[in-house]
């Protein structure tokens, strides 16, 4: 079990790994567009918070997620195949979320491949909503649903 401890930000030694990752787990049928390049650009963002979790030598996962100034963007989140189901990518949401909250965010925003109900299930339990669909959000090809979760009550008006 990984705990949010054992998450950290990823290092630039860490990138190539998140984009061979990012390729083979959220990307099949796709262009490779989080390439090694544009992992190392979001990991020295500024607005942008890059965390893997580490097991062994490896990295068995990792969240990427770029922030506003309202809202935050999960960009992407994936867990390698042996390592799922185990918690990783709760304590991965859970660790982004914090970071959410302490930047002032009160909105939480993310697409998800319409085909992958798995991950629409995955959200859903923490508490997000479907929020529509972008019709061809994947290169023209596949559509992504939207989803929300708001991270602070509304102000009272």
């Amino acid at each position: 079990m990984i705990y949010h401890h054992d998450i950290d930000l990823a290092r630039t030694t860490d990138a190539l790994a998140i984009a061979e990752l990012t390729r083979d787990a959220t990307e099949s049928g796709l262009a490779w567009r989080w390439t090694t390049r544009r992992v190392m650009h979001s990991i020295h963002d500024a607005d942008t918070n890059v965390v893997v979790a580490r097991q062994g030598i490896g990295v068995a996962g990792f969240g990427i997620m770029q922030y506003g100034q309202e809202e935050a963007h999960l960009a992407l989140l994936a867990v390698r195949g042996a390592q799922r189901r185990h918690g990783l990518g709760s304590a991965l949401l859970g660790w982004l979320e914090a970071s959410a909250c302490v930047a002032g965010c009160k909105l939480l925003r993310l697409e998800v491949r319409i085909t992958n109900p798995g991950a629409m299930a995955f959200y859903r339990q923490r508490g997000f909503e479907e929020a529509g669909v972008a019709v061809g959000y994947y290169e023209g090809v596949e559509d992504a649903v939207r989803m929300l979760k708001r991270l602070s009550a509304p102000d009272a008006a």
